[in-house]
């Protein structure tokens, strides 16, 4: 089937056309007709199967000129990067369209964003739970015309605590409304939120969310320490030709910049990092110079691996395994998007052996385990996390109160007198004395 079969309308059509794209994915395919009727629908599918385009051509297809002041949509994406993308997808199917199209995200001025929501109206909003909320409650934003509500990356909006946001924005729309949720996964965590604010919605599910696109060859090297993983990443990353658009995910902000300080000793014009202590120009800046090869190496955490949409990546090396076995295989899927061909390689050390095999468990069989190469320098030196410390040492275990049969020690010769009363009962005594009365 190609998008003609679909019926979408011809402008978008025309944009399709522009952007060379002649056959839906799966999830769009299944999508598009479904969407159209109304229902509400969950939609999962794996990083990089176009699941952002499989709600953005029914709802833009069927989307009509309007006035109005306050949006019709509403998209709510978890971070600020993806809230970007999307807007440039929109943008993009939009090219024939008059469409009035609005973003909002957190680390902007948030009075240059309602004034501009206010005065200029839009048809979609898209924008991060936080914001939108923020914004929603001064009454610069309005959601009484919402018709159609998507949640993307739903699950990775849990993950992040942006529960409490999501149901205070739910609070303020309207009852009669589509509800549209995407998600890479579909964790006891999301089933119980659809079971909440759905109803009756339509699941599509795309191949298993569990196991990694079989296009990626996978490779796993044990290193003995972090160290040595930064040795073996500089050998790896020396070869231009092969690893030529390297995105490398970290575990944690600190460790993203470590690593980032390290390689750029070596390849100073050809790397960026990007984590969510950045500053927003400075990670819009990040993406946009990866994107564009203007950099070849981008060290992330997490924050990237889920949603944003990167062409040509060569391939994704994990410094560690990560701590939920799910964000693997969202890692991996930064590569070989669109039918390609893509590598990954997994690093670990000893003591995150229990995280490796958590993750092996989701990679399968086609995880190949490859020796340490001879020529990478052995380190000897330790991170705080490597070093016998914390979690080596015995610690004795506070007693259960409960249990516990009190203090004990021996009283002053002070305390041990009798309390023979006050000043009043003295007196009484000593008069008692000198009548001669007992």
């Amino acid at each position: 089937m190609n998008f003609k079969e679909l019926r979408i309308s011809t402008p978008i059509l025309k944009a399709l056309e522009d952007l060379e794209f002649v056959y839906p994915t799966k999830i769009q395919e299944k999508c598009f007709r479904r969407i159209t009727s109304g229902a509400d629908l969950v939609g999962i599918a794996q990083t990089g199967t176009g699941k952002t385009f499989a709600y953005l051509l029914p709802i833009l297809s069927e989307l009509k000129y309007s006035t109005e002041k306050h949006p019709s949509i509403i998209i709510i994406v978890p971070t600020r990067e993806l809230v970007k993308q999307v807007h440039e997808e929109v943008d993009k199917l939009c090219k024939y369209k008059n469409v009035r199209i609005k973003s909002v995200i957190g680390g902007k001025n948030i009075n240059t964003q309602k004034i501009d929501i206010y005065d200029g109206g839009c048809e979609i909003i898209i924008g991060t739970p936080g914001r939108l909320y923020d914004i929603a409650v001064t009454g610069m934003l309005r959601f009484k015309n919402i018709k159609k509500l998507v949640i993307d990356e739903v699950d990775e909006m849990l993950s992040l605590g942006f529960r409490a946001q999501l149901e205070q924005i739910f609070a303020m729309l309207p009852d009669k409304r589509q509800n549209l949720m995407f998600s890479a996964t579909l964790s006891e965590d999301v089933s119980t939120f659809i079971n909440r604010y759905f109803y009756q919605p339509e699941e599509i599910i795309i191949e298993n969310t569990n196991t990694p696109v079989e296009n990626i060859e996978q490779s796993v090297i044990k290193a003995p320490n972090f160290f040595t993983k930064i040795e073996l990443l500089n050998d790896l990353l020396s070869n231009k030709e092969e690893f030529s658009k390297v995105l490398v995910f970290a575990n944690n902000k600190k460790d993203a910049d470590f690593i980032f300080e390290k390689l750029q000793i070596t390849y100073p014009e050809e790397i960026g990092v990007i984590h969510s202590n950045k500053s927003q120009n400075f990670r819009f800046n990040s993406i946009k110079n990866y994107d564009k090869n203007s950099i070849r190496i981008l060290v992330a955490t997490d924050i990237v691996a889920r949603g944003l949409d990167f062409t040509d990546v060569t391939h994704v090396i994990s410094m560690s395994p990560p701590e939920n076995p799910s964000d693997y295989i969202h890692r991996i899927g930064r590569t070989g998007r669109a039918d390609k061909n893509g590598n990954s390689i997994l690093l670990y050390s000893p003591f995150e052996e229990d995280l490796f095999q958590s993750v092996k468990g989701k990679a399968g069989a086609r995880l190949k385990e490859l020796e340490l190469p001879t020529e990478v320098q052995i380190s000897s030196l330790l991170t705080e996390d490597e070093k016998p410390g914390l979690k080596q040492k015995n610690y004795i275990k506070t007693p259960d109160i409960q249990k516990s049969q009190g203090a004990f020690h021996e009283k002053s010769e002070k305390r041990r007198k009798i309390n023979s009363g006050g000043l009043r009962q003295k007196k009484k005594r000593k008069n008692t004395k000198r009548s001669g009365k007992k």
